[in-house]
């Protein structure tokens, strides 16, 4: 037996050996010798600068500062470039990801397949893609031949500045996605574009003078770029112009290389990105616009530079529930924050004051913004807790402005994202343009109504100017030409254009707004400088009160300048528009406030605006005690996932001798990875066919796109060596229920995982438990773990009458809650004897006839308020096992009590279901067989190490398909995914598409069909087909599907590959059902 396995082990060696042999002969034998040396070499270079401070007498803290901006930049550098080159995979493998990952489910399909309003446009990125060379090489003429001379002629200093390296690379633009909106102006069409830019661009300037090379290796930028086509016009080419801008800043990020490394260095290298954003926004970002006319004759003023959408007036009122970051002694005692909020819209930015040490501020400010775009921009409001050095991020809401244009008002509260509590609460009021007088008087009583901690009063009306140009303005001394630019100041309000050099009659082009509080009492005043800001060229001065007489509150025509030539023009076009808020709007319904810690509040109370104002504010309303809790829906919903990891086979040996001619061993062992949570395996020492035999559980909630990683790695004394990974999706294992496979290790030559995966099944059966719990104890596993018999869901809701403290103040009431050895603990409290918190945790529970659960409050986890036990076994006792009750504590008072709801589901599992009964048998053992896993659901067309053969000799392959009903749009739906190991049809395999119909059926209006795919046993179709039909029309029909081979009209091959029918009454249609189905061969 030793000598077959050793036999074995040497022949495996040898066929894992084998293909590396061809590649040593090639190897030139002083290749090791001079690595040495070079390493060797490399070792003094670094020690050099030591020496050298040693040697003349500096201080070790500037080579100490060289280290670390030399790490700081080493690290800044590796992490641009993994993110450029996870960027480029991604887009490389844009339809295998999005097969494998988000076509799980029809809410997790991306918007270019589930709505109509969003397209996926592959045909431009292909035809993008094909004139990306040729895009290189005009920019690289260009750059050559016309802005390197104009460089060169542009100082003397440049003239040896070279272009010597200009190439685009591979990677072209590519647009994700295009969406249309015609619906707005009939005039116009209105696109956005979301593209997507990683590319390997790589640009070298050089110049030779000072020995200077620099340059950029990859550039990403992501951001939606919306494209305005208008007017529409009936005369070729139908277009008069195209506008186009970013709505907000696009996501840039640049690789430097040579001497513009040193921008990669932290702190530098945020300072330069921003600075080429700052310049693009300066041109494409909103209010900003590119504006391309098309044909002659075209006011291009009014495409540039358009009125405002209108304006939103926001209110800031207040926030809740913001985490502590100001915490003392590294964590272990809580503290406060003292947070302040950033509030954008585009490139219009205010910042609120800050409120020290409180989680629960009152702002009460109030800020306008323009808003250029609807749909499409957004208002962000990013809450930061004051620090002396860097501010912590306290979480972020968005809301678009689209949605306050329709509500007019929005009231409401607006969960922070990224953080783990927090809200935020907004008024929002859409604030409509008006371009008659009419109601100013009525908008400026309303305004002297309004209080808000802010330095401006709110706007009776904004005021847009455009400057166009001007006309013969004066010489400066010496008769030499001025450099004109214009400042135009509306109160303490001063904006500048742009400066035109060299000419008396410069024309700007430059658009700028003012908010007005009182037209009838201000004043424009426009002064024409010279660009040193000295010299005068004339001035202005328009009151408003010329606008409110004039029609349309408009005034568009040439104005003679004061103070300057007699023949001194400016040509402006300017506008007045008064903010008007509807009469007949409404605020929203406001959300139910979050559970503010110690209120006393009860379900559904919500805080009015005027008795929330702090601490002072009026006492709230006490409610009636309920009688039992009111969880959210989603408690108890979670799920336990087993995991086995049983064995691992022909792993990479890492541990290699003599530079790899002596082939050694590996020590593996494995990390997996769900829903945040880490675990590892033993490591088993040199064995490239390891048996692990663990374990490992864990609670999950159904999210989409939740995935279980794998990695394994070889333990060695410095850096673990990488063995492979692979990942599977949770949804396809919450689907099979239970999986018992091998998986094929990605990203290295060989390797494969054997595991035996279950989601367990919670059941209320009582009689189950006894089954589970014969079947646990007779398991054993390496790590010993003891596998779970059921799952225990606690909510903590409420106390009532807790005792005070020692001094007579009120306790912060916290809870823990401990099952074993597993603690959990709520958020403490306000100062209250009647605390609510709201807050749900769960527990895996071995045996529930014997394990206690303890709860314990505390005052700020100090003094004890009261405790209390409950036994699991008598949770068994109750009908559901549930027990939903008020809960009296020990060592407290005699009306202190907490109500609490405690839920215990058994886990059920298969492998206890094929045991049969000990003593069934002949022998009294135990027969155990393993149930057959059907993996059909799954998607496993590009996962290497399967061979899924159907059942049915007479299957064509298999299509997979989700179908289901709307109600919302009241109609029928059916997405048809793709096909795999569909019969071939030629030598060149098959040109497959589908086409079916919704049978009885006998006009065919039902008939539909895909596109047809070249030479593909697995297509990708991804195709979405409606049906206006009610919900009982559709259960009566039947689908009948066919895949075709598109074959020539004179060709003699087979046109159909497999048939397929599916009666949609046996389906839960309202669900939507996604699934795979064997295709049936038509027979001849």
């Amino acid at each position: 037996m030793n000598t077959a396995d050793g036999d074995a082990d040497m022949s495996g060696d040898t066929a894992r050996t084998a293909p590396a042999a061809p590649a040593s002969p090639s190897r030139p034998p002083g290749e090791g010798a001079v690595s040495v040396l070079w390493s060797f070499g490399k070792c003094l270079a670094a020690l050099l600068p030591v020496y050298l401070a040693g040697y003349y007498g500096f201080s070790i803290s500037l080579v100490l500062l060289g280290l670390m901006i030399y790490m700081g930049y080493k690290h800044g550098r590796q992490e641009k470039e993994m993110r450029l080159k996870s960027s480029m995979y991604l887009l490389e493998n844009e339809m295998e990801f999005s097969t494998q990952t988000l076509f799980r489910a029809r809410r997790d399909l991306p918007p270019w397949v589930s709505f109509p309003d969003v397209e996926k446009v592959e045909w431009l990125n292909k035809i993008l893609q094909q004139a990306w060379p040729f895009v290189g090489q005009y920019l690289e003429k260009l750059l050559v031949e016309t802005i390197a001379p104009a460089i060169r002629a542009s100082s003397i200093h440049l003239q040896t500045l070279n272009f010597t390296k200009v190439n685009l690379g591979e990677k072209a633009l590519k647009l994700v996605g295009v969406k249309a909106h015609t619906e707005h102006d009939k005039r116009q069409v209105m696109l956005d574009l979301y593209l997507s830019y990683a590319g390997d661009v790589e640009i070298n300037v050089e110049i030779k003078k000072y020995f200077c090379k620099a340059g950029v290796k990859g550039v990403q930028l992501h951001g939606k770029l919306r494209v305005i086509l208008e007017p529409l016009i009936g005369d070729v080419p139908l277009v008069g112009a195209v506008t186009m801008f970013f709505i907000r800043r696009p996501k840039l990020d640049i690789n430097w290389t040579g001497l513009t490394n040193l921008l990669d260095i932290p702190g530098l290298n945020a300072m330069s990105d921003t600075m080429i954003m700052d310049a693009i926004a300066s041109h494409l970002v909103l209010p900003n616009r590119l504006t391309i006319p098309l044909v002659a004759d075209l006011h291009v003023a009014q495409l540039r530079s358009p009125l405002p959408r209108g304006v939103v007036r926001i209110h800031l009122l207040e926030a809740e529930d913001l985490t502590a970051k100001d915490t003392v002694i590294k964590g272990l005692i809580d503290g406060k924050s003292d947070p302040y909020a950033v509030l954008r819209v585009g490139t219009q930015i205010f910042t609120s004051h800050h409120v020290d040490s409180n989680l629960n501020p009152q702002w009460r400010e109030m800020y306008e913004v323009i808003v250029h775009e609807v749909p499409g921009q957004e208002l962000e409001v990013e809450v930061f807790d004051k620090d002396p050095d860097q501010d912590d991020f306290l979480g972020r809401a968005k809301v678009d402005l689209d949605i306050v244009r329709k509500a007019r008002i929005v009231d409401d509260w607006f969960n922070l994202r990224d953080v783990g509590s927090g809200s935020v609460h907004l008024r929002l009021e859409w604030l409509s343009l008006l371009s008659t007088a009419d109601r100013l008087s009525e908008v400026i009583q309303k305004n002297q109504n309004l209080t808000a901690k802010t330095a401006d009063p709110p706007s009776a009306a904004i005021l847009a100017i455009y400057l166009d140009q001007a006309y013969e303005l004066p010489m400066r001394k010496g008769n030499k030409d001025p450099s004109p630019m214009v400042q135009i100041s509306v109160q303490d309000t001063t904006k500048e254009s742009k400066t035109c050099y060299g000419t008396i009659s410069p024309v700007w082009e430059d658009a700028f707004t003012f908010f007005i509080q009182d037209p009838r009492k201000q004043d424009i005043d426009i002064q024409v400088k010279d660009d040193d800001r000295a010299l005068s060229l004339g001035s202005l001065t328009i009151p408003l009160n010329r606008l409110l007489e004039s029609n349309e509150l408009t005034l568009d025509q040439w104005f003679q300048l004061e103070n300057s030539g007699s023949g001194s023009r400016l040509y402006a076009k300017i506008v007045l528009r008064i903010l008007w808020l509807s009469d007949d709007a409404s605020p929203t319904t406001p959300s139910p406030l979050p559970s503010g810690s110690g209120s006393g509040l009860g379900q559904g109370d919500v805080a009015s605006n005027q008795n929330s104002a702090g601490s002072g504010g009026l006492t709230k309303p006490q409610p009636s005690r309920p009688q039992n809790t009111s969880p959210d829906p989603e408690f108890a919903t979670e799920g336990v996932l087993r995991i086995h990891l049983v064995e691992a086979q022909n792993l990479i040996a890492k541990d290699n001798f003599m530079g790899g001619m002596v082939k050694g061993k590996s020590d593996p062992y494995v990390k997996i990875r769900v829903a945040g949570i880490t675990f590892r395996s033993h490591t088993i020492k040199e064995n490239l066919n390891p048996v692990w035999n663990e374990l490992y559980e864990v609670i999950l909630t159904q999210l989409p796109g939740q995935e279980v990683q794998f990695e394994l790695f070889d333990k060695d004394i410095d850096q673990d060596d990488f063995l492979g990974r692979f990942k599977l999706n949770l949804r396809d294992i919450i689907s099979a229920q239970f999986i018992d496979t091998w998986y094929t290790l990605n990203d290295v030559k060989s390797g494969r995982v054997h595991l035996v995966m279950e989601w367990l099944p919670r059941v209320t059966d009582l009689p189950r438990l006894e089954q589970v719990l014969q079947y646990q104890s007779q398991q054993s596993y390496q790590n010993k773990v003891v596998p779970s018999a059921a799952v225990l869901f606690v909510y903590v809701e409420r106390a009532h009458g807790l005792p005070l403290k020692k001094n007579g103040k009120e306790p912060k009431a916290g809870v823990e809650v401990t099952l074993k050895n597993v603690s959990y603990k709520t958020k403490v409290c306000e100062r209250s004897t009647s605390p609510r918190w709201d807050e749900a945790f769960h527990f895996l529970v071995r045996d529930p006839r014997d394990e206690t659960l303890t709860v314990k409050l505390s005052h700020s986890w100090g003094q004890t308020l009261g405790s209390l036990t409950v036994l699991l076994r008598e949770v068994l006792s109750e009908s559901g096992l549930v027990l939903d009750q008020w809960f009296k504590l020990d060592g407290a008072l005699p009306e202190s009590q907490i109500l609490l709801r405690v839920t215990l589901k058994i886990l059920d599992t298969q492998l206890a279901v094929c045991r049969a009964t000990p003593g069934a048998g002949g022998d009294g053992g135990v027969e155990q067989f393993m149930p057959r896993w059907d993996p059909s659901h799954l998607d496993l067309k590009h996962r290497s190490g399967f061979s899924i053969v159907a059942d049915n000799g007479n299957s064509a392959g298999q299509v997979k398909l989700t179908i289901g009903y709307s109600a919302d749009e009241s109609r029928l739906f059916i997405i048809v995914h793709s096909c795999r190991t569909l019969a071939a049809c030629s030598k060149d395999g098959a040109d497959p598409y589908i086409s079916f119909v919704l049978l009885p059926d006998k006009k065919a209006t039902t008939k539909r069909r895909t596109a047809t795919k070249k030479r593909d046993l697995n297509p990708e179709f991804n195709e979405r087909f409606d049906f206006d039909f009610t919900l009982e029309e559709s259960m009566q029909k039947r689908l009948d599907l066919s895949v075709k081979h598109s074959g020539s009209f004179m060709s003699r091959e087979k046109e159909v590959i497999g048939k397929l029918q599916v009666d949609l009454d046996q389906l839960d249609l309202k669900a939507g059902v996604t699934q795979w189905y064997d295709l049936i061969a038509e027979s001849t």
